[in-house]
């Protein structure tokens, strides 16, 4: 794997991460009022479940991007997917907490899952390794949508 392509996949990558990260507000009132399900993970989990998983994005990113080197067409079409993820990825948080939309989230989160699944069928296209580095993120998105459509059943007015 390029080390400049790891730097920049990270890079960015991490960008979507910081932008999460700054509109999240778990200890708000708004959240705090929610009825959740019983099988929602504490806070604490989601932090240490994201660090992984984004470290594996940019991993799986870079791979897929080195691997389509010799095609500019599937590497621009996988440039364009991993960029269309990553923004679904950082703009689920701020309509989730701070529009305090959680349907409005769930149709984000919809997508963001489908823009998953159309990233890891890229990556595996280009590289086996790439795509299975995908698969938890799939996974916890996954988990993310069903938690998101629970807390959106449980809360119809908000």
């Amino acid at each position: 794997m390029n080390g400049l392509t790891f730097a920049r996949t990270s890079l960015a990558t991490a960008g979507a991460a910081a932008l999460g990260a700054a509109a999240t507000s778990p200890d708000s009132a708004w959240y705090r009022a929610l009825d959740k399900p019983a099988w929602q993970p504490p806070p604490a989990a989601f932090p240490a479940v994201w660090t992984p998983l984004y470290a594996s994005i940019a991993f799986a990113a870079a791979r897929a991007l080195d691997a389509s080197s010799g095609d500019q067409r599937r590497r621009r079409r996988l440039l364009r997917v991993f960029a269309v993820d990553l923004a679904l990825n950082a703009g689920w948080t701020p309509l989730f907490f701070r529009a305090r939309r959680p349907r409005w989230a769930l149709a984000e989160i919809a997508a963001l899952d489908a823009a998953n699944a159309a990233l890891l069928a890229r990556a595996w296209r280009a590289d086996r390794l790439a795509g299975a580095a995908l698969l938890p993120y799939l996974a916890w998105t996954g988990f993310a949508t069903a938690l998101n459509a629970a807390i959106a059943a449980r809360n119809p007015a908000r």
